[in-house]
């Protein structure tokens, strides 16, 4: 019998939002992890807060909506602070009631650059790696390097002489014609108005140059867990310098580090060895001699290496599918490495999740 096409609304509810949630639902086994590196960062909350005033967003709410913007792959803050009015499971999982009032998207986009200042995605990223520590998913000995271009909030009519004098009025205020065709443009000259901190850049030849970003992960190779990152201004030195940086944080022990061939460097190989790290880097032999020879080459551990580094292209492919790290929407190195560290965080506790889903 086909079923009547009525609607009538109801005037109460009798569940609760815990039990709209599935149990096996994959935030439930998140919502440990996530209000674990919460409560262990109180601390550092009331630092940033006065105790004096109207009481603002909770920052626990702020950060577990800001983890569903870059699980569900919500474009904006105003997009966000829409799901977290009718969608149910948001609210469940940011610890809003069925009927509290919602934020209004600039109020909580100011909250959240106030975290940005506090530096709060750096610590909340190194909290959930020592749960990952805790519960011996990482290897302290194995890692892999590598970077990734992030394009910039700015477009490539932003990008104008330094020195450019006044300019006539432009035909359309929203999108005016530029013709920058048999114009030389390098960042020595040229900058842009939207952002000044992108660059004009491209990985490889044959590709088109974006004003850019880059992002650049260190992966321990047991089980593909993020533990360090940094973003930078887009241009050739930045991924050696920037892989330097993150191996010299870890300490000086033995340890080994796989790259692509755009580390087959003199100087990045021997400023590693010096580090007391062996790399493992593919070689570059298109027009050189490559700076790795057969007494890196011949060992097992440097075939297992080249194996394992291909996985973080995985992270890579989550930050900018899921993450929303294609694009940036933010301007500055400062906010886009804030958003790219926190993207980072949230991908090593759904990489957590699976692994501890594996081993119950």
């Amino acid at each position: 019998m086909r079923g009547a096409d009525q609607r009538q609304g109801a005037m109460f509810s009798y569940l609760s939002l815990e039990e709209r949630v599935p149990q096996n639902h994959p935030l439930r086994q998140l919502q440990p992890l996530v209000n674990q590196a919460l409560s262990e960062l109180s601390p550092q909350f009331e630092e940033l807060y006065s105790r004096v005033g109207r009481p603002s967003i909770a920052p626990e709410k702020l950060l577990r909506a800001l983890l569903l913007q870059v699980l569900y792959t919500v474009r904006s803050e105003r997009m966000l602070v829409e799901q977290l009015d009718y969608n149910l499971l948001f609210r469940w999982f940011v610890g809003l009631g069925m009927d509290d009032a919602v934020w209004v998207a600039t109020v909580f986009t100011k909250n959240r650059d106030r975290l940005l200042a506090g530096g709060v995605a750096q610590a909340f990223f190194t909290r959930v790696l020592e749960q990952a520590r805790q519960r011996r998913l990482l290897s302290s000995e194995h890692f892999t390097v590598d970077g990734t271009l992030i394009e910039a909030w700015a477009g490539q009519k932003s990008f104008r002489k330094k020195d450019s004098g006044p300019t006539e009025p432009p035909d359309d205020p929203g999108n005016p014609t530029v013709d920058f065709h048999g114009e030389k443009r390098s960042n020595q000259t040229h900058q842009s108005t939207t952002d000044p901190q992108a660059r004009l850049y491209k990985k490889s030849g044959g590709q088109a140059a974006k004003l850019a970003y880059l992002g650049h992960v260190l992966m321990e190779n047991r089980n593909g867990l993020v533990v360090d990152t940094r973003v930078t201004e887009a241009q050739g030195r930045a991924e050696r310098e920037a892989a330097l940086e993150m191996l010299e944080a870890r300490g000086q022990k033995r340890r080994t580090v796989g790259a692509d061939k755009g580390y087959d460097t003199r100087d990045f190989v021997s400023r590693a060895r010096g580090l007391a790290v062996t790399p493992h880097v593919a070689q570059n032999t298109s027009n050189r001699r490559s700076a790795i020879d057969g007494r890196t080459t011949h060992r097992p551990g440097y075939q297992v290496s080249q194996r394992a580094r291909k996985r973080v292209e995985e992270i890579f492919g989550w930050l900018k599918t899921v993450g929303l790290m294609r694009k940036t929407r933010h301007k500055g190195v400062d906010r886009v490495g804030w958003m790219f560290t926190f993207s980072a965080a949230v991908y090593n506790l759904v990489r957590m999740r699976n692994l501890l889903a594996e081993a119950a």
